[in-house]
């Protein structure tokens, strides 16, 4: 374990994190704290007060990391989606990000974060405008894609949850793939007024 000495003065954040995100998929949340960061950083018990005013600031740095590394999978899923089928390529990769860091997803959207943290506001807002834009790209005819957007979003992260949590078959790749594929091509194939945005496409 490394010593307090080791972290110099620029360091101490970046080993808090580290160590943050470790015992996140180590014990999940509950093992998050302050003093067990500075534990397994090897760092003083005030140490990390230093840049984290309580756990909540820092759950909000380990969240923003999370959002920032989430909308970068997203977009290597797919650069350029423009059809339902991009879009279900988007969405699972989504599904498939929350399977493979539960616990840091959890802390993302189920865990309390300090409101005024710039850090996870800016990222939030980033993948909030990502969604916003890929839905746009894919159906420019529609009348309000900021709704349709959060209709969107609301569908993949009810999919993530219901995956993580077990109510929908996570098994495998290939069973969560076809699950999530279905379930947003049957969105935009049963809504008239998204099949009309489509057709302005």
């Amino acid at each position: 374990m490394p010593q307090a000495s080791a972290y110099h003065h620029g360091d101490l954040r970046a080993a808090c994190l580290r160590a943050a995100r470790e015992l996140l998929e180590e014990d999940g949340s509950a093992a998050l704290s302050l003093r067990a960061v500075a534990r397994r950083a090897g760092v003083s018990p005030t140490a990390p007060y230093r840049h984290y005013a309580d756990r909540e600031a820092l759950v909000s740095a380990v969240a923003a990391e999370g959002y920032r590394e989430l909308t970068e999978h997203l977009k290597t899923a797919h650069p350029a989606p423009s059809t339902p089928e991009d879009l279900a390529a988007v969405a699972t990769a989504y599904v498939r990000f929350a399977l493979e860091h539960p616990a840091m997803f959890r802390a993302m959207f189920a865990e309390p974060c300090d409101p005024t943290s710039e850090e996870r506001v800016a990222a939030t807002a980033a993948i909030s405008a990502y969604v916003q834009g890929i839905v746009r790209d894919a159906f420019p005819g529609a009348e309000d894609t900021g709704a349709l957007s959060t209709t969107v979003w609301a569908l993949v992260h009810g999919l993530a949850f219901l995956h993580l949590d077990g109510k929908l078959d996570a098994s495998t790749p290939e069973a969560v793939a076809d699950q999530v594929r279905s379930s947003v091509i049957a969105l935009f194939t049963t809504s008239p007024a998204i099949q009309k945005a489509a057709a302005l496409s």
